[in-house]
């Protein structure tokens, strides 16, 4: 429903490597549901996108690095897949504390594929039931998630998605969490 996110303000944290549908189909859903988006990454300029983890895919823009985003400035975060991709985020310590302490807020974070790989790194995988890409199952497990196969899961503030056949669901379901989360004070205008 169109305006349900309206004020709402959602970092997108990805780096080279996101699969581009996993990124552009959850952002245009925020969107059309009046949510303003900003790409977040380890490095300035654009990120190369893929299609299927192979496949060039263009770029997307970045808006902001993550080493300078505050938690406080967003309402919720969304974490694309890609194989690459988060394998790039979980080693730059400055990704895995925006993680760590958006989960720990509160506000609403979803990770779709491989992207709950991020997850594992900062921590807060445990004690959680998740779902992701099948390879990555094991490392949930032994980062002591309930691990799950199935479309779309919510525990607690994260939501997760297996993989991009999943996305009707978990654009649905995002915009639907998101929804539920108080507009946050420092959150607000921007895009």
């Amino acid at each position: 429903m169109a305006g349900e996110l309206n004020g709402r303000r959602v970092a997108i944290l990805a780096a080279d490597g996101v699969e581009r549908v996993e990124l552009e189909k959850p952002r245009q859903a925020l969107q059309d549901a009046g949510a303003s988006t900003e790409v977040i990454s380890i490095a300035s300029g654009s990120i190369a996108a893929r299609n299927k983890d192979l496949e060039d895919a263009g770029t997307f823009g970045v808006d902001r690095l993550v080493g300078a985003a505050s938690v406080d400035d967003y309402d919720a975060l969304l974490l694309p897949g890609g194989t690459v991709n988060p394998d790039k985020l979980r080693m730059e310590p400055p990704a895995v504390a925006f993680v760590r302490d958006f989960v720990s807020s509160g506000k609403p974070v979803a990770a779709i594929c491989h992207g709950p790989w991020t997850l594992v790194e900062a921590g807060v995988a445990s004690g959680r039931r998740l779902t992701s890409w099948p390879s990555l199952r094991t490392d949930l497990r032994n980062a002591g998630a309930e691990v799950v196969d199935e479309q779309v899961v919510t525990d607690g503030n994260i939501t997760t998605s297996r993989s991009p056949d999943d996305l009707p669901a978990f654009c649905d379901r995002i915009v639907q969490e998101f929804a539920r989360t108080p507009q946050s004070a420092g959150a607000g205008g921007g895009g």
